[in-house]
């Protein structure tokens, strides 16, 4: 059998792909939210953050299928494909779970997606570098936002304390998958279109130990990482997302709207 060679090509589809998924998928999670949040307040929070997420997802999926070349657009790669050809890190696709949850995957995804769109912003791939910077201006909110809650969780009630606390055990093993180097990555590394995103981790802690020193809540000892989301392999979470998100334009895929 004949293995495919993989080029820098790939990797570059595949690296803006990831990103496309990963706000794809956290955007399709926020919005379970609606109408059922705590707050009404809340409720406008997270469905707005996850409006932001659909507009970063339909940027970045937008130029991965110009990258492609197979004449796929960002609605094609969102909506007609199978679980195992998404990207996504494991972390997006985990259940909403209570607010204590929700609020603990948020503040760990945005708060590493805001330091992946500072250095992205820098990319040699000016395309990439236009997405990152608009983006950024959304996620510093989301982080700030996410933060805010995990300080008032925190150190508030001692049921929200253990519940905001529950919620980050539950994320902690899907963490070192957002630092994780995938093989391709080293070509456009190099070539300054993608960020290694091992360089981020120190930045990460550190926030992460001023929020959690303010919030009273003990700082983890992560577990063993769970991995394989970027290579396409994913808990039984995701397809049953994907059932919803994606029945309508399966159902009628020739319709207009």
């Amino acid at each position: 059998m004949t293995i495919p060679t993989l080029t820098s090509k790939d990797a570059h589809f595949d690296y803006v792909l990831r990103l496309g998924d990963d706000a794809l998928i956290l955007a399709q999670r926020l919005g379970e939210w609606c109408g059922h949040a705590p707050a009404l307040e809340t409720d406008l929070s997270l469905a707005n953050i996850a409006l932001d997420l659909i507009g970063q997802a339909t940027m970045f999926l937008g130029y991965a299928g110009e990258l492609e070349g197979k004449g796929n657009d960002a609605d094609k790669l969102a909506f007609h494909r199978d679980v195992n050809q998404f990207r996504n890190c494991l972390l997006v696709e985990q259940p909403n779970g209570d607010f204590g949850r929700t609020i603990a995957r948020q503040y760990i995804f945005s708060t590493w997606q805001y330091l992946l769109y500072q250095q992205l912003a820098r990319s040699t791939d000016p395309r990439l570098a236009e997405i990152a910077a608009k983006a950024l201006k959304e996620t510093t909110y989301h982080a700030e936002l996410a933060a805010e809650w995990v300080v008032r969780l925190g150190d508030g009630t001692a049921e929200s304390h253990e519940r905001v606390k529950d919620g980050f055990e539950w994320c902690w093993r899907f963490v070192d998958e957002l630092f994780s180097v995938q093989p391709l990555d080293p070509s456009i590394v190099t070539s300054g279109v993608a960020v290694d995103t091992a360089t981020l981790r120190a930045a990460f802690d550190s926030a992460l130990a001023t929020t959690f020193a303010e919030a009273t809540l003990p700082l983890p000892k992560f577990p063993r990482p769970v991995l394989g989301g970027r290579k396409g392999h994913h808990s039984e979470h995701l397809g049953h997302l994907l059932s919803d998100m994606q029945f309508l334009p399966r159902a009628y895929p020739d319709a207009v709207w």
